[in-house]
């Protein structure tokens, strides 16, 4: 059995399968529109459900066993080559799963990604003895602030409701502690010269939580790598510019071209 559960479309077999990982706190909803419009088109895609907080802990807190939890998701869907469409904490992961297997991961799509600031701001305190808690009203204000540019409300209110049920358990504030510790140990540049994949960045400009200006610096030595600011958006461009962010997509993984026969 897995770490991840998923949800898979086949679609045309001869494409590498575009892979959307879920990220520290949300799960697979967070590609509905990506994953929806590319399966409607016949493309292969699959999405991991659970959020990384809700695994074991010693699997949220290793990058590399989190790549190697991804492709035993995809080993049991019959996957082979994949493109990795990655947010925040995923986005090191499907840098880091490029470099180690590039004989699988055909491209790499990364937004929000952490390891170049200090940790991420989601404008909330989850210590147990800290009067915001992660349910109600404020816990909803506060984190919907941090993630997004817009003032509009991206989460249902049941999605809320999950993340903050699944952040009160004891569990899951380990393997999110430990995720974050994992970001602070991750070398992001020598991950980077690693990678020989077609990679592309695709950022919000207003992403407080993992600002898009040191990785725009960074990326600048690696003239190859395809970087997109998406104005008007913070830290989940696939929601909050959703159509935008599809768009930006589709015509990159033509690029990354079919399976070999």
């Amino acid at each position: 059995m897995t770490d991840f559960t998923f949800e898979h479309a086949p679609g045309d077999g001869d494409r590498p399968t575009v892979v959307f990982m879920s990220a520290l706190f949300a799960g697979g909803w967070i590609w509905e529109h990506p994953y929806q419009h590319l399966a409607a088109a016949g493309r292969p895609v699959l999405r991991t459900h659970e959020a990384i907080c809700a695994l074991d802990r010693r699997v949220a807190g290793s990058i590399e066993r989190l790549g190697d939890a991804l492709l035993e998701t995809c080993d049991e869907a019959g996957v082979g080559d994949v493109i990795v469409c990655a947010n925040s904490l995923g986005g090191l992961v499907a840098i880091d799963l490029a470099g180690r297997h590039p004989d699988r991961v055909r491209g790499i799509v990364v937004s929000g990604a952490p390891g170049l600031t200090p940790d991420p701001d989601v404008g909330l305190s989850f210590d147990r003895r800290a009067s915001v808690r992660p349910v109600g009203a404020e816990f909803g204000d506060r984190m919907m602030a941090a993630l997004f540019h817009s003032e509009e409300r991206f989460f249902t209110q049941e999605q809320m409701d999950g993340v903050g049920t699944m952040l009160l358990r004891p569990e899951s504030m380990v393997s999110m502690a430990r995720s974050i510790k994992a970001t602070r140990r991750y070398q992001v540049r020598p991950a980077l010269d690693r990678v020989r994949c077609p990679s592309a960045y695709v950022w919000g400009r207003h992403d407080r939580m993992t600002p898009v200006d040191p990785w725009l610096e960074l990326l600048a030595e690696y003239p190859e790598t395809e970087v997109v600011v998406v104005a008007g958006s913070g830290h989940i461009p696939m929601i909050e510019r959703a159509a935008e962010y599809t768009a930006i997509l589709e015509p990159f993984l033509d690029r990354c071209g079919r399976v070999p026969a």
